[in-house]
């Protein structure tokens, strides 16, 4: 079972074989839920592949995503400031794996592990710091544009240029009508920054994907890399 997630990557030897035995690894499925706003956290996860949304869930049903989490990533992050409840719904939009992780051994080990510490403090800043912005984003930005910055940091996520969604998964993603994720989705094609069929989504021009993207992803990729840089 090779690990992708790339916090787990980053730990020093000795942070690794601390944590190695306290992992069980999983594959997901499409639309599985890890969690629902609310619940208690019993686990917290590692994204080893695939891609999870993050969403807000409303009183009436309606959700909109505010966030994407992949191998780089990590689901449960009230767990590392002492909290247990969920306040978003956690769902898996890319079949793929993770490595689970039980919440009280996950609060043990990071007494004895201060660089899997760090790493998680500094992925929730990077966590909020996108939630702020897709919040702004989706607030001033056309469907078009959302749709493109979507897509890559998607693509990002999964390291792959094939995305496998639904115009209705996309819709619901972006808080939209699938009407407009279709006329969106038909002018990038027609660009030639994406190729659609029924369920797929690939992209065919990055860099013209990019300028058809608000400036809201490159914000982000912008804050992220000098935050790593900071770290190192």
């Amino acid at each position: 079972m090779e690990i992708n997630n790339e916090i787990l990557l980053d730990l020093p030897r000795k942070e690794r074989e601390l944590v190695a035995p306290k992992l069980e690894f999983l594959r997901l499925g499409l639309r599985h839920v890890l969690h629902e706003p609310g619940d208690t956290l019993k686990s917290a996860y590692f994204c080893n592949s695939g891609l999870i949304s993050v969403l807000s869930v409303f009183p009436d049903g309606k959700s909109v995503e505010v966030g994407l989490v992949g191998k780089e990533g990590f689901i449960g992050l009230p767990l590392i400031a002492g909290f247990r409840s969920a306040t978003t719904r956690s769902v898996v939009q890319i079949e793929g794996t993770v490595y689970r992780i039980d919440g009280e051994a996950l609060a043990a080990i990071l007494q004895q592990c201060p660089t899997l510490e760090r790493r998680l403090h500094q992925f929730a800043q990077i966590t909020t710091m996108q939630v702020t912005q897709i919040a702004a984003c989706n607030r001033l930005h056309e469907v078009e544009q959302r749709l493109a910055r979507w897509l890559l940091m998607s693509a990002d996520r999964i390291a792959s240029n094939a995305v496998p969604l639904t115009q209705e998964l996309l819709a619901q993603m972006l808080g939209t009508r699938r009407s407009s994720v279709t006329v969106a989705a038909g002018v990038l094609q027609k660009a030639g920054t994406i190729a659609y069929t029924r369920g797929d989504v690939r992209i065919v021009d990055r860099h013209a994907l990019e300028d058809a993207s608000c400036e809201c992803y490159a914000i982000m990729q912008r804050q992220t890399k000098a935050w790593k840089r900071e770290s190192e």
